[in-house]
């Protein structure tokens, strides 16, 4: 009597989808959706009327991608720079709607703590204010920073999911830095939300 087979790993998938195999991709996406529906509601916000087509547009890139995975960094990874990218691109087409569900308030999420309810709205404009702002940027240069911050990848990781040197990463986050600061310091509403409580 044999052993049991080992639980397949997201890498092996991986391999096995670029190959063709159906199973093998419908069992990685399983494991990776979850994860590409978090960076999409993370980069656009859960109100965003986008977030489900995005999530659902990434899985389809990441599958036609799949192929070209050399296996650099983890599938995952992976997954997430390609919702990244299609995130980013969703923001920048959203500048001809105007929507406010990301100021939106749920009302289960208000305590009778008015403090709490004042913490929540700020943090939501704080997070909607620098989606905005990434939006802003150029498109290598927001991909970057959104996997190095909103993400929290490594240099690394962020190297091999985009495929480029870590000194290139380097160089993208700092110019990505350097213009939010300059957009930031030139906006005194940006400014006075944007700045650390003392």
């Amino acid at each position: 009597m044999g052993l049991p087979a080992a639980p397949a790993t997201p890498e092996s998938l991986a391999e096995r989808a670029a190959h063709g195999d159906t199973d093998a991709t419908a069992k990685l996406l399983r494991l990776v959706a979850p994860g590409m529906l978090r960076t999409a509601h993370a980069l656009l916000g859960r109100g965003h009327p986008d977030v489900d087509d995005v999530a659902q547009q990434s899985m389809i890139a990441l599958v036609q991608a799949l192929p070209s995975f050399r296996g650099e960094c983890a599938p995952a990874h992976f997954a997430n720079s390609i919702t990244t990218r299609f995130a980013l691109a969703a923001r920048r087409r959203q500048t001809t709607r105007a929507t406010r569900t990301d100021d939106a308030i749920e009302v289960d999420t208000l305590f009778s703590d008015a403090r709490t309810a004042v913490d929540h709205v700020l943090a939501e404009k704080r997070r909607s204010a620098i989606r905005e702002l990434l939006g802003t940027l150029p498109e290598v240069q927001a991909e970057t920073l959104a996997l190095r911050v909103v993400l929290g990848l490594s240099l690394g990781e962020v190297a091999a999911a985009t495929n480029v040197p870590l000194n290139t990463v380097r160089s993208r986050i700092r110019l990505a830095k350097e213009a939010l600061m300059k957009r930031i310091e030139a906006d005194a509403t940006l400014l006075e939300l944007l700045e650390p409580s003392p």
